[in-house]
C-alpha cells in the first residue's frame, strides 16, 4: 500500500466507483478511472500495466463480457432473419390478447422467453417493444404498465437463461450445476418477481388507464404470415439451441460453453433462415458491437477488483462487519450480505456478484451456508438494484415501453426489492 496505508483504504477506489455507477458517466471511463486509483494506491508498477490487462482478456470477467457480446450477435440474427418478430407474435396469439389480464401476462411470457434466450435485458425488450406496444395498445394497456412488465418479466430470464451472463457467473462462483441452481436459486426468486409483477401491473393498469395511454401508435397487422424462410429459420433455431442446452447439462459443462451454443446457434439459424455466411458473420459483428464497451469494462474491471483483494482490503472490511455477525447466524449474515449487495454496490449486476464473493467469500465458509443459499444472496443482491434504484435498467425500460411515469416505476421497484429481500432471509433459515 501507499504510504504504508492500512489495507482498508484499497476500497476507496470502491467506493468512487460506486459512486460514481449512479451518476451520469460512461461506465468504461467509470471502471478506467478506478483502476489507476487501485494501481496507485497499491502500487502497482506502470510498466506491469499492459501485461495485467492482456492476463485480463483471458479472465473469468473476460470471459463473460465476450459472451454478452455474443448473446447481443445472436440478437441481431434472430432480427434479420424475421425469427425474432415470428416468435414474438407466435406467443402473443397463443397466449391471446382479448384482455387487460392477457396482455399483461402475454407480454411478461415473451420477455421472459427472449430474455432468457438471449442473455440480455435491454437486447431483448427492444426487439421486443415496437412489436407488442401496437398489439397491447389496441387492449388499452398503458406505457405505464407495459414498463413495469418489461422490468419485472424481463429481467427474470436473467435469472433462468442457462447462459445468461449472471447465472453463468453465479454457476462459477459457487460451483452448483445449472439444475440446483434452477430449482433452489433461480426460479424461487423469478416466481416471486413475477408474482408480485403480475399483481403491480394489472394495479398499475387500473391506477394509470385514465391517465396515460399510447398515441399514434398504428394499429398491428394482425394478418401478419411469416414465409417459409422464417418459419424454418425459427425450427432451426429452437431445436438447435434446445439440444445444445441439453447436452450442455448432460456434460455439466463450464461457463465457456455458452460461447458454443450461442455461436453455433447464430450460424445455423442464419443459413437456415437463408443468409449466406458472409452476411451471417458481417450481422453478428454488428450485433457484438453494440455491446464491446461492457466487454471492455469487464477487462477493465478484473484488474480492478484483483489489486483490492491482493492488497487484503476485503479481509479488512469483514473484519470491521465482524461484531454484526458475532451470532453466527446465517440469517444475519444473508441479510446484511444481501443489502450490502443490493444497497451497497453499484454498477454492473456480474461486477456486483464478484465484488460480493471477494468480500463475503471467507464468511460463507466459517458459517457453512450452502452453496445454494450463497447463491440466491448473490443473485438478489446483485439483481435486485436495479429495482432499488431508478438506475439504467429501470430507466432503459420505461424508455422502450414509451413511459414517462418515474413514481409508478419506483414504488414498483421498493415492492420487489422488499419482497425478494424477504424471499432471502426466509430462504436462511434452512441453512
Amino acid at each position: 500500500m501507499i504510504f504504508n496505508l492500512s489495507p482498508i483504504f484499497a476500497l476507496i477506489p470502491l467506493v468512487i466507483y460506486i459512486i460514481l455507477a449512479f451518476k451520469d458517466i460512461n461506465p468504461v471511463l467509470n471502471v478506467v478511472i478506478c483502476v489507476v486509483l487501485s494501481a496507485i494506491i497499491t502500487k502497482q508498477p506502470f510498466s506491469s500495466m499492459g501485461g495485467v490487462i492482456a492476463e485480463s482478456l483471458g479472465s473469468f470477467l473476460g470471459m463473460i463480457g465476450f459472451i454478452i457480446m455474443m448473446g447481443s450477435a445472436l440478437g441481431a440474427i434472430l432480427k434479420k432473419t424475421g425469427v425474432a418478430e415470428y416468435l414474438v407474435l407466435s406467443l402473443m396469439k397463443k397466449i391471446g390478447i382479448d384482455s387487460e389480464k392477457k396482455a399483461i401476462l402475454a407480454s411478461m411470457i415473451t420477455s421472459i422467453v427472449l430474455v432468457s434466450l438471449l442473455g440480455t435485458l435491454a437486447g431483448a425488450n427492444a426487439i421486443i417493444a415496437p412489436i407488442v406496444i401496437p398489439l397491447v395498445a389496441a387492449i388499452g394497456i398503458t406505457p405505464s404498465t407495459l414498463a413495469a412488465v418489461f422490468m419485472g418479466a424481463g429481467i427474470t430470464g436473467l435469472f433462468i437463461g442457462p447462459y445468461s451472463p449472471q447465472v453463468v457467473t453465479i454457476l462459477g462462483l459457487t460451483n452448483i450445476n445449472y439444475f440446483n441452481y434452477l430449482i433452489a436459486v433461480g426460479l424461487p426468486v423469478a416466481v416471486v418477481c413475477w408474482i408480485v409483477t403480475f399483481i403491480m401491473a394489472n394495479k398499475i393498469q387500473k391506477n394509470t388507464k385514465k391517465v396515460y395511454a399510447y398515441e399514434n401508435v398504428e394499429k398491428p397487422d394482425t394478418n401478419y404470415t411469416p414465409d417459409s424462410k422464417v418459419k424454418r429459420a425459427a425450427l432451426f433455431f429452437a431445436v438447435s439451441i434446445t439440444l445444445l442446452i441439453i447436452y450442455g447439462i448432460y456434460l455439466q459443462s463450464g461457463s465457456a460453453y455458452a460461447i458454443l451454443v450461442i455461436t453455433i446457434t447464430a450460424v445455423i439459424t442464419g443459413i437456415a433462415g437463408g443468409l449466406n455466411l458472409n452476411t451471417i458473420f458481417e450481422v453478428m459483428i454488428e450485433g457484438a458491437s453494440k455491446m464491446m464497451w461492457l466487454f471492455i469494462m469487464f477487462v477493465l474491471f478484473n484488474p480492478f477488483i484483483t489489486f483490492i483483494a491482493e492488497a487484503g482490503a476485503f479481509e479488512a472490511l469483514v473484519g470491521l462487519i465482524q461484531p454484526l455477525l458475532n451470532s453466527q447466524s446465517k440469517v444475519v449474515f444473508s441479510l446484511i450480505s444481501t443489502l450490502t449487495g443490493i444497497f451497497g454496490i453499484g454498477g454492473a449486476a456480474v461486477a456486483q456478484s464478484v465484488v460480493m464473493d471477494n468480500m463475503f467469500k471467507p464468511l460463507v465458509a466459517n458459517l457453512h451456508l450452502s452453496p445454494t443459499l450463497w447463491a440466491m444472496v448473490l443473485l438478489v443482491g446483485s439483481q435486485i438494484t436495479s429495482f432499488a434504484y431508478p438506475e439504467a435498467d429501470m430507466l432503459g425500460q420505461m424508455g422502450l415501453a414509451q413511459s414517462k411515469d418515474i413514481k409508478t416505476m419506483v414504488k414498483f421497484g421498493i415492492i420487489i426489492t422488499i419482497s425478494t429481500i424477504l424471499l432471502v432471509v426466509v430462504r436462511s433459515f434452512l441453512g
